[in-house]
């Protein structure tokens, strides 16, 4: 079997879950402008057509501030902005319309393809719009009028809703429409954020220009909290561009809305929204208020075996860990702690009592390679010695041939092995070399 298909057969079976967990969920997407004009879009729109064939429930809201600047520049007409909004008068008005329109019939158009050797090919989206979006004048802030610029008032969630049951890809776009009649430009981000709150989505998630939300040295932050997010807003507001604004803006609204998980993603980098979506690591800024929300530490069960295996293996293919078969794992389940982090399993200790002597052995102690560094192994540790202590238990020992020097720093001493308890000291392996270290709790 060659690298590729190794490579291939690895992310299908790590993405498992995921399809599983996203399966019947409510997504909204907004798609700036930017992105129906990037090279990959093409790619995107076959990503969106396959989250929509894994039985994911898909809003998507298009932008066209590119657009619109294309064709206001060729009309030689001058817009002003204020406060982020573009001022839309009558005559800018008709760019705007002409902009929008003519982007929603190419995504529809794309969402349609089902040529033969394309990505596409039997995809059968059904992709419908309408004037599911009721929109007011944001009116006169300050003595500046926005004219034809306006707010989300209300989203149809009844007729959404009703068309997602039935199949359909919902498509959406920057304008909003009052009882009256009249049209508005409205910002893509407030869409998004309104769609998602009102549809109570599973994830709101916003491609842009760049991968994500980065820290001060310019790396990419791949999670963070709203707290960190409004942090970060208050501190670069100045320095920040208008992008990153109304991103970070609209995550915010989204969270205090109850969306629990807000994803910033690139339109940039090819595969972008699978990436994210399907991979332990992502490629963008995810945002949530609670990381328990988003990775959970809790007893072993069953229907985790399986991902415990996989954790384990490759650390008893090198040897650090002795080999443990299925049949073990089930015995002893109830011994074990997990990490899971979106159904995956990222963490797990085991706790093996000898009541007799009052101690405990702690062991299969494991934090994917991936996730380490990020105080899992001491969080993991902490359950582990208070579920000692409500057992009655005194002591805590490990036996490791790698990793002496992280249990030393965490309050573990060297003991002699003849000092393992007697049940332990008949099945303990020799040519291994074990050395023993223990912690008094």
């Amino acid at each position: 079997m060659d690298s590729t298909n190794e490579d291939y057969i690895h992310f299908f079976r790590q993405s498992s879950p995921y399809i599983h967990a996203h399966r019947g969920i409510t997504f909204v997407i907004m798609l700036p402008g930017e992105s129906l004009d990037s090279d990959h879009f093409s790619h995107i729109v076959s990503d969106i057509a396959l989250l929509n064939s894994l039985g994911i429930r898909l809003v998507l809201i298009h932008g066209a501030r590119s657009q619109i600047d294309e064709r206001l520049i060729a009309r030689k007409i001058k817009t002003a902005f204020c406060q982020g909004y573009r001022i839309t008068d009558r005559e800018s008005l008709t760019s705007v319309i002409d902009a929008v329109a003519s982007q929603r019939v190419k995504l529809e158009g794309q969402l349609s393809m089902g040529l033969i050797n394309s990505p596409m090919h039997s995809a059968q989206v059904r992709v419908i719009s309408g004037n599911f979006v009721t929109a007011r004048p944001i009116g006169v802030i300050n003595g500046t009028d926005f004219q034809h610029t306006g707010e989300v008032r209300r989203i149809d969630r009844t007729a959404i809703n009703k068309l997602l049951d039935d199949g359909y890809l919902v498509l959406l776009s920057c304008l909003g429409y009052s009882p009256t009649g009249e049209v508005f430009n409205l910002l893509a981000e407030d869409v998004a954020t309104h769609t998602a709150i009102s549809l109570e989505a599973g994830k709101l998630i916003m491609l842009a220009s760049d991968i994500g939300l980065k820290n001060d040295n310019g790396e990419l932050i791949r999670t963070m909290r709203p707290s960190e997010v409004r942090s970060l807003l208050h501190k670069r507001h100045d320095e920040c561009s208008a992008e990153e604004l109304r991103l970070m803006k609209a995550s915010l609204k989204a969270y205090d809305g109850g969306i629990l998980r807000i994803h910033i993603i690139s339109h940039t980098l090819d595969g972008t929204l699978l990436q994210e979506l399907f991979t332990r690591q992502g490629c963008g800024t995810l945002i949530t208020q609670d990381m328990n929300a988003f990775e959970q530490l809790r007893p072993g069960t069953l229907d985790d075996i399986g991902g415990i295996l996989n954790l384990i293996e490759p650390l008893e293919e090198t040897g650090v860990l002795l080999r443990r078969s299925r049949g073990q794992l089930e015995q002893n389940i109830n011994t074990f702690k997990v990490i899971v982090r979106d159904g995956m399993i990222i963490g797990c200790a085991s706790l093996h009592p000898y009541q007799k002597e009052r101690c405990a052995e702690l062991a299969c102690f494991v934090v994917h390679p991936d996730y380490r560094g990020g105080n899992r192994g001491n969080l993991l540790l902490e359950h582990i010695e208070q579920e000692a202590l409500r057992q009655g238990l005194k002591t805590l020992f490990v036996l490791t041939t790698r990793t002496a020097h992280w249990f030393v720093e965490r309050g573990f001493s060297t003991e002699e092995i003849v000092n393992l308890p007697e049940e332990k000291q008949l099945v303990y392996n020799r040519p291994r070399n074990s050395k023993m270290f223990l912690k008094v709790l």
